[in-house]
């Protein structure tokens, strides 16, 4: 069996992830790993998110051990395909281990982001929406030869069909239909805080259509979006466009 493609998506929250997981485990060759750092990633921030202590219990403690399933233990597909949070990776974190991994960075207008996020969680601390660790992120790889993609959800959910074909022909594996529909409802891979975040992509049969005009904010969850936006601009700089 030939080595199997290890793709890594870096994402902030509500940020169309789970349907890219959902859309990339329809593919029929591919095994998804949904943010193995979320529990080290809740110890070492003692964030009291929901589910805190079932999330822990569910993963190594420790970043460390966490590695050899993302890089070197055997994977019976030809793609495995790991969702990953930008703001789980904390800056002690070392990340040279991504450096052997195709890495696609997925963004979003902060705008959306805080309206969605919000709704779950109330105003947030701008380092949980990972704005500016996905924009340091991707100049760490980017420095270090790792040429990440950048692809915005805005344009996967226009078209998904069209975005999807630029994103596997950008990462260099083959575009398949199947990755446009999924079956609803949980999967063996999510995580066991789906219950809690993953109420909408299990109702759902594949990507929602185009989105439309931006949330009006106002006061706190304004301001945020604010601060936030240039770091998006900073990557939609460097987004893949495709006609």
């Amino acid at each position: 069996m030939a080595e199997t493609k290890r793709i890594a998506m870096w994402s902030g929250p509500r940020n169309l992830s789970t349907a890219m997981m959902r859309a990339f485990g329809a593919r029929g060759d591919c095994t998804c790993v949904d943010e193995p750092f979320y529990a080290h990633y809740l110890l070492k921030t003692g964030l009291p998110h929901p589910m805190r202590d079932e999330v822990i219990a569910s993963q190594p403690a420790d970043w460390r051990d966490v590695l050899p399933d993302l890089t070197v233990t055997k994977v019976n597909q030809p793609i495995q395909y790991q969702k990953h949070m930008v703001q789980h990776m904390l800056p002690d974190m070392d990340i040279t281990w991504t450096h052997r991994l195709t890495n696609v960075f997925l963004i979003r207008e902060p705008a959306r982001v805080v309206a969605s996020f919000s709704k779950k969680r109330g105003l947030p601390d701008p380092a949980e929406l990972g704005f500016e660790r996905q924009w340091q992120l991707f100049r760490e790889m980017s420095d270090a030869g790792a040429s990440p993609v950048v692809i915005d959800s805005a344009d996967i959910r226009r078209d998904p069909a069209r975005a999807l074909t630029a994103l596997c022909e950008a990462i260099d594996i083959p575009f398949t239909p199947r990755m446009l529909d999924w079956q609803p409802g949980p999967h063996p891979e999510d995580g066991v805080w789906g219950q809690v975040w993953y109420d909408a992509v299990n109702a759902s049969r594949g990507f929602a259509g185009a989105e439309g005009p931006a949330p009006e904010l106002e006061g706190d969850l304004a301001r945020l979006a604010a601060e936030l936006q240039p770091s998006y601009e900073a990557m939609a700089r460097h987004r893949l466009t495709f006609s």
